[in-house]
């Protein structure tokens, strides 16, 4: 394993934890509302502390864009730090917070603005995804491939509901309703993080979603590439970091998602 994958591991593993103790008591935890439908937890910032603990330790020079405490350390000046962690310590708070065991942890390695390590990590269920560019993705121990199915109307298709900002509501509820009646099946966990290590995982066939940020995707591409699999934005581009519009899948289902999602794209969704 690459060392900085290593340490990677050791930091989500560590908030793990904190999330597995905490799972135990979900009704004393303490939440905050960040913003509609959007919720913050004393154990999502207890978790992204123990993650930031163990990535300074080790690369005290590095810097972090976290979601609870945004981005610290590192060049200030122009352009991409040299290295740069992309960290979400609770993929999914809402469901942890209702017992919904559908959570991760993610945490991504930006060097140059490139992703090169990632991890996310089902403390629940115990399962480890991993990827190091150019050397492939596993689970646990496993290889990890994307499927092999061919059709998109036999393909399962993952997806996030839009629950934060509503702008592109109806464009999204086009999409679902044509990617509904043209694929074997739908299904919305709600945890962008795990969904796309489940397409990795040859679980799910392919996934989209609109308005997701980089610390929910940033690791979930790299293993989906790592696996075989396609990731763009919602015209099949570059740039789903930026824009936090996703489309990916195995390459067959990945291009026969692209021209249902294109009929209800509007001027801001291309950008």
């Amino acid at each position: 394993m690459h060392p900085m994958l290593n340490i990677a591991v050791k930091a989500a593993r560590r908030a793990g934890g904190i999330i597995n103790r905490a799972s135990r008591n979900v009704d004393v935890i303490a939440v905050k509302e960040k913003a509609a439908n959007d919720f913050v937890s004393e154990v999502d910032r207890e978790a992204e502390q123990a993650i930031i603990r163990t990535l300074r330790e080790a690369y005290p020079a590095h810097a972090i864009l976290a979601e609870e405490s945004g981005a610290s350390g590192g060049s200030t000046g122009s352009g991409h730090p040299e290295y740069q962690w992309i960290i979400d310590p609770l993929d999914g708070t809402t469901n942890f917070l209702h017992g919904f065991p559908q959570y991760a942890v993610s945490i991504a390695l930006a060097q140059k603005g490139v992703i090169t390590q990632a991890v996310v990590y089902d403390p629940g269920r115990n399962d480890l995804f991993t990827a190091t560019k150019g050397r492939g993705a596993f689970l646990n121990e496993s290889r990890l491939r994307v499927s092999k199915r061919p059709h998109i109307q036999s393909a399962l298709i993952g997806t996030g509901f839009p629950y934060r900002e509503l702008a592109h509501l109806e464009q999204y509820l086009g999409m679902m309703r044509d990617i509904i009646k043209n694929s074997a099946g739908l299904r919305r966990p709600g945890s962008a993080s795990l969904d796309l290590a489940y397409v990795a995982a040859g679980r799910l066939d392919g996934f989209w979603e609109i308005g997701l940020s980089k610390w929910d995707i940033a690791a979930g591409a790299l293993l989906i590439t790592e696996a075989g699999g396609l990731v763009g934005d919602l015209q099949g581009n570059e740039g789903y970091l930026e824009s936090g519009n996703i489309v990916a899948g195995n390459p067959k289902v990945f291009a026969q998602l692209l021209p249902l999602i294109a009929p209800h794209l509007t001027p801001a969704l291309k950008a």
